[in-house]
């Protein structure tokens, strides 16, 4: 083989090379995104991590064993917001839907818009946590010194009592963050309804 030819040979064999990198990376990429909703879906489905879930309709079963359910709030300190349960906790029959709120206030100069995350403890609750309606589905927008409720509406599924990790458990909290949203898009969810003075708990 001349130098020419082995040239030629070892040049095509660097850019399959370099082909088949770059191929590697690029799906090293698309997988680090996909990773992420993949891992969501994961949490809403099995409840990892605490991840609550969310219910189209109220349980059609009511048992008699008692759940008490404990709130927390708390803010980042980005976000120039007061944020707590208006009560600090329920306890209601595994099954019974219940609905509470949170107080949110801004202490800001002007708009400002929070998202927040969410869990419960124990982690392993969350796969019986439902949600039937929640401000923490959308973004959440305060005017300055504005303070508005924002209603929680849940239930703890009855199949709870069926595991054998939680039959000692009688208390789970229910935990929020809020974060700042550098560009509001929805108003906050208990204005679109009614004002927060005629919110039922």
């Amino acid at each position: 083989m001349s130098r020419t030819q082995s040239t030629q040979t070892l040049s095509r064999s660097n850019r399959k090379v370099a082909i088949a990198c770059a191929g590697v990376f690029a799906v090293m990429v698309g997988a680090a995104y996909a990773a992420v909703p993949l891992y969501n879906l994961f949490c809403s489905v099995t409840g990892f991590g605490g991840t609550t879930q969310v219910a189209d309709a109220e349980s059609d079963v009511i048992i008699d064993r008692m759940i008490t359910v404990r709130f927390d709030g708390n803010v980042n300190h980005a976000l120039p917001w007061k944020f707590r349960p208006v009560h600090r906790s329920v306890t209601l029959k595994m099954g019974e839907t219940a609905k509470l709120a949170y107080e949110a206030t801004s202490t800001g100069s002007g708009p400002t818009a929070g998202t927040s995350t969410f869990n419960v403890s124990p982690p392993t609750a969350g796969a019986y946590f439902n949600k039937l309606e929640c401000f923490c589905f959308t973004e959440q927008k305060l005017e300055a010194g504005e303070t508005v409720e924002m209603p929680v509406v849940f239930f703890v599924d009855p199949e709870m009592d069926k595991d054998p990790e939680l039959k000692s458990v009688k208390e789970i909290t229910l935990s929020y963050t809020f974060f700042p949203v550098e560009q509001p898009e929805r108003p906050v969810a208990a204005r679109a309804d009614k004002p927060a003075a005629e919110t039922n708990l």
